[in-house]
């Protein structure tokens, strides 16, 4: 059975660009979309018959069904799906995400009522999630996932633009990587492949000498690591970013031009708190394109 990718709808300008995105992923993977929308009265939609629940019933059935109009309308080809689900935001989420090939949210969602992004239901989502998470902010277009045409205008029939993944040579993650590559192989993208390396404390009149063997060796330790995957996908075009500074910092810059940011995040044995790594943390906060958040060992 083929895992669909899902996305959480919550009424938001942000969810449904997300579920734009998710229509489009969805057609690029082959794949079915699964829309899902929670009902945090604990019950759902359909059996309560107090009045007082009348106005939120009706806004709940209007977000998911709104949604599916316009995605067929849109994206035709696309087999869509549709669950309301009586259990709060967070778990119907990580649920939705484990049972999908990925999981796709609106980033920085207004709270409506049953806003899944209110508060600190998104960072909760992705911290327990067990399947790549793909936050998607509410400007996002068909376009800015191309490259602009030869007059610098938008466009949906340029190049999709690169995939950006950020890796740590010393603990490469094999979901991360297949993740990125096969990203870069549905889009025939460029990837463009970033790692960050600090210099240790040496006395300065060291420092020329061990900043350049310390660039050398980061950049040695990266091609071993890309090695077996430029031979599994031979006509992924990567290039590598390897400089000294903070990962955050240079994944910003490194997308400003992207198209998707893929990071890792460690998975931790328990299911407590909001632990998703300090660069994760940032690039979902500050980098503009959508990011994936792709969890690992």
């Amino acid at each position: 059975m083929l895992r669909p990718v899902a996305v959480g709808l919550d009424g938001s300008r942000e969810s449904l660009a997300a579920a734009d995105w998710a229509a489009r992923e969805a057609l690029r993977r082959g794949l079915p979309l699964r829309l899902v929308h929670a009902w945090e009265g604990g019950i759902t939609p359909d059996e309560s018959e107090l009045p007082e629940l009348e106005a939120p019933r009706y806004w709940a059935r209007r977000i998911l069904r709104g949604a599916m109009d316009q995605l067929n309308e849109r994206y035709p080809q696309v087999y869509l799906s549709g669950d309301q689900i009586a259990r709060p935001a967070s778990d119907a989420l990580v649920e939705a995400g484990d049972e999908a090939e990925l999981l796709v949210l609106g980033s920085r969602a207004f709270s409506g009522f049953g806003g899944f992004m209110a508060g600190s239901v998104a960072l909760m989502t992705v911290a327990h999630a067990t399947r790549p998470v793909v936050l998607v902010r509410a400007d996002q277009t068909l376009e800015d996932e191309h490259t602009p045409d030869a007059e610098g205008r938008p466009s949906a029939r340029t190049p999709y633009r690169a995939v950006v993944v950020g890796v740590d040579p010393a603990h490469p993650a094999e979901e991360l990587l297949a993740f990125a590559f096969e990203s870069a192989t549905l889009r025939a993208a460029p990837l463009r492949v970033v790692h960050a390396w600090r210099l240790p404390y040496v006395p300065a009149a060291l420092e020329a000498k061990a900043r350049r063997e310390v660039r050398q060796a980061a950049q040695r330790t990266l091609e071993a690591v890309l090695a077996p995957w430029r031979e599994k996908y031979p006509a992924v075009e990567v290039t590598t970013v390897v400089e000294e500074g903070r990962p955050a910092q240079l994944l910003l810059d490194a997308t400003r031009d992207a198209g998707l940011l893929a990071v890792g995040r460690k998975v931790r044995p328990a299911r407590v708190g909001m632990h998703t790594g300090p660069v994760a943390h940032a690039v979902m906060h500050h980098v503009r394109c959508p990011v994936a958040i792709v969890p690992h060992e």
